[in-house]
């Protein structure tokens, strides 16, 4: 079984590992791809301002796999600040990079968006991507996207479609509805609200739940979301649902009243979270994720003094990620 660098990556939070296949002179070969926030150092004129997107055939090459930017925040109009939390994914057959983004006008008035692309030859250059905009609600839909709004994630199960976000009104709740794969940026149902900040290690801070994130594997389709603030009081906690069950029925959700990973699970780290899951080359299930080091929680690291948010020191991790005997995740 294979074990990774810890960190993974220097510098890159909100990783996120998926795979794929993709099609060269009309052969298809599995990729891994690697996409995260690019750091903003200091403040937000200092940094994230890209997508970065790497490739290799295996987990362990992505850690010296070509970085490159696919795509580059603009200099006026909408998507200009705050670019975030990438993620990309096959839908209907087509490659997409979600990620959020705000206007020069307002730098806090963040909403899910939408690249597509329009020739996987070219994937990795920002030639072979297409601006699709913002993702939109339903016309009778008066509450999706209409105020903060972030780290849009997506499911397939059993022919349905599905994206999730993180949407900020008194408190960061966590949201999903329905979409089809031929127009993925356009919602097709009301929202349902999956959870809510409401136990202690919610609420430390910041009243969060953000950084959705879907897997399926034991029958089941498990969310992983984050939680509180973005320092070293971050976890990640988790809910699931039976794969065979009515996933818009708040009623087939099922919450841990505890969190699954935080600070004092991992010595030396600090506020992990941000997760995402896959599987490795061997069929090992991997737990990816950012946490600082502990230089910031001594206050040594140099942007100690800056708001977390602009403090690049979030390093990408991996570490194993198993069940027990009730099925439930447990983060080795």
């Amino acid at each position: 079984m294979k074990t990774y660098k810890n960190p993974f990556l220097i510098e890159r939070a909100d990783p996120f590992i998926g795979k794929g296949s993709v099609c060269f002179m009309g052969t298809e070969k599995e990729y891994y791809f690697f996409t995260a926030s690019y750091p903003a150092v200091g403040d937000v004129e200092h940094g994230y301002d890209r997508i970065i997107l790497r490739r290799a055939s295996t987990v362990e090459g992505l850690s010296c796999a070509e970085e490159v930017t696919v795509w580059e925040a603009h200099e006026d109009g909408e998507f200009c600040y705050h670019i975030w939390a990438p993620e990309i994914h096959k839908i209907g057959g087509i490659w997409y990079i979600l990620f959020t983004a705000a206007p020069k006008s307002d730098r806090w008035q963040i909403r899910p968006c939408m690249l597509r692309c329009v020739d996987e030859e070219k994937m990795m250059e920002k030639s072979g991507w297409q601006e699709i905009g913002h993702v939109k609600a339903l016309k009778e839909d008066h509450f999706s996207f209409r105020e903060f709004s972030l780290d849009m994630t997506y499911l397939e199960n059993r022919g349905n479609h599905y994206m999730a976000w993180a949407q900020k009104g008194e408190k960061s709740n966590i949201y999903m509805a329905k979409i089809r794969p031929e127009t993925p940026w356009q919602l097709d149902s009301m929202p349902i609200l999956l959870t809510t900040p409401e136990y202690p290690w919610e609420i430390v801070n910041e009243k969060v739940n953000e950084g959705p994130f879907f897997w399926k594997e034991n029958g089941r389709i498990y969310l992983f979301f984050s939680a509180s603030g973005t320092g070293s009081e971050y976890c990640v906690g988790c809910m699931y649902a039976e794969e065979d069950s009515d996933l818009m029925d708040c009623s087939s959700w099922k919450k841990l009243d505890h969190p699954i990973f935080s600070t004092a699970d991992v010595p030396d780290e600090y506020g992990p979270g941000h997760n995402s899951v896959v599987k490795d080359e061997e069929g090992t299930t991997l737990f990816v994720y950012h946490a600082r080091p502990s230089e910031h929680d001594k206050g040594t690291c140099g942007y100690s003094n800056c708001h977390p948010l602009y403090d690049p020191c979030r390093h990408t991790r991996i570490r194993r990620l198993i069940w027990d005997e009730e099925k439930l995740p447990k983060v080795l």
